[in-house]
């Protein structure tokens, strides 16, 4: 029987839950039992009220699961769009071992802006609880393991990761007529989009070049910015294969404590395309985008002016860029780069071979200023982890040993929508 129970509220549709539980799962544990609410990428009233009775099965799933004591959970963001985080909080505690893992900014979160269908504005209290309650904590970056370190018993980074093999490499880097510049992302990440509104216009003049969004193709842009943006709908196995007709990937952010906590995912898809971009030097975005070799904007000025030199510059200099990126995300951010980590962060057996580094020091993941609170749950004792992967140039032996648990989890057939 699996040893794993993954809960999230969203099913793979949903980026995050698709990057960080999703393909994972897929590559590494096919067996694991995975609840997912009514599996869709929202959970907005109006998507629960279209499904009474799934929403009425999925919310008692998930209300009754901890009482089954689970082996292993790995709860991505939130188990229900409901509630202030108790249900989280029992789950994880219940577990013989909870890992809480989350990817934005859910603790400066008030209202529904990472967890958009969210009947509550409970993301942040939620993202608290959960961290108080689990094992571990799965961060995907810095920013959100320096907060979760306040309140977590241990802490490990692992940053959302991309396959490149699955997406098409940009061979000709002759620019388009008019040049084509391209935005991954949903609808309710667009308002990044719409805060360099004045410098796409004014590249638009100075350069013809057009903004296309992958994403929703039924929204649109208030104002002027949207005569200038061509739309392709989103869909899985298809993006992969589009970004790399475009001539340059966009990664805007605004400055707040909310961005400073996103995962910099899009750029690791532009990178795994060989895209050459430009992105905003905030949180995440600013140390990715250097180790891939992208260029930084913080101001108008600085999206224009960049935008404008990748497309003066020759063929050869953006195939360069794209080629350097390409091979900076297979080596530090790719599944393969981190799967042991993986597998070690929720206490899964390793396979022989498996270590990314074999033979580099060891050492403990970071720990937390809860580190030494008790628990009555089993599975409490932390154990030895790298916090740290090749993506910050720490190469870590990652092995460390397997606590001992009870016994497989009840089978979850009879409760899952």
């Amino acid at each position: 029987m699996t040893e794993l129970t993954a809960v999230a509220t969203y099913g793979r549709v949903q980026a995050g839950a698709r990057v960080r539980v999703f393909q994972w799962l897929d590559r590494l544990v096919p067996e694991a039992q995975i609840c997912s609410y009514i599996g869709t990428s929202g959970n907005s009233p109006r998507v629960l009220l279209r499904q009474p009775l799934a929403t009425l099965a999925a919310e008692r799933a998930v209300r009754t699961m901890w009482h089954q004591k689970l082996r292993r959970v790995l709860l991505f963001r939130q188990a229900s769009p409901f509630g202030q985080g108790g249900v989280e909080s029992r789950l994880l505690r219940s577990a013989g071992w909870g890992v809480y893992d989350f990817d934005d900014g859910l603790p400066w979160d008030g209202g529904r802006r990472s967890n958009p269908g969210n009947v509550l504005r409970s993301s942040a209290s939620k993202c608290t609880r959960s961290v108080q309650s689990a094992d571990r904590v799965i961060a995907g970056n810095d920013y959100l393991a320096d907060w979760a370190s306040q309140f977590a018993r241990d802490v490990v980074v692992i940053p959302s990761c991309v396959d490149p093999s699955l997406y098409e490499m940009k061979q000709d880097y002759r620019l388009g007529d008019p040049p084509r510049l391209v935005w991954i992302g949903s609808q309710c990440s667009e308002i990044y989009v719409a805060a360099i509104e004045d410098a796409l216009l004014q590249l638009h003049r100075r350069t013809g070049a057009r903004l296309t969004v992958i994403g929703d193709a039924t929204a649109r842009f208030d104002g002027p910015l949207d005569a200038v943006t061509d739309r392709v709908p989103w869909r899985e196995g298809h993006a992969e294969q589009q970004l790399a007709a475009f001539d340059i990937g966009l990664g805007p952010l605004t400055d707040d404590r909310f961005s400073r906590g996103k995962s910099a995912y899009k750029l690791l898809q532009y990178g795994a395309a060989g895209l050459p971009f430009v992105a905003s030097d905030v949180g995440t975005n600013g140390s990715v985008t250097q180790l891939l070799g992208g260029r930084l904007a913080a101001r108008p000025t600085e999206w224009v002016d960049n935008v404008v030199d990748l497309l003066g510059a020759s063929a050869d200099v953006r195939h360069a860029a794209g080629r350097s990126a390409r091979a900076a995300v297979e080596a530090s951010f790719s599944y393969d780069a981190w799967a042991s980590r993986w597998l070690a962060a929720l206490e899964l057996p390793i396979p022989p071979g498996g270590a990314d580094h074999p033979g580099e020091e060891h050492q403990v993941v970071r720990r937390g200023a809860a580190a030494e609170r008790d628990r009555s749950a089993p599975g409490s004792s932390a154990v030895g982890l790298p916090n740290r992967g090749p993506a910050y140039g720490q190469d870590l032996s990652p092995a460390c040993r397997r606590v001992p648990s009870p016994t497989g989890p009840a089978a979850l057939g009879h409760l899952l929508p």
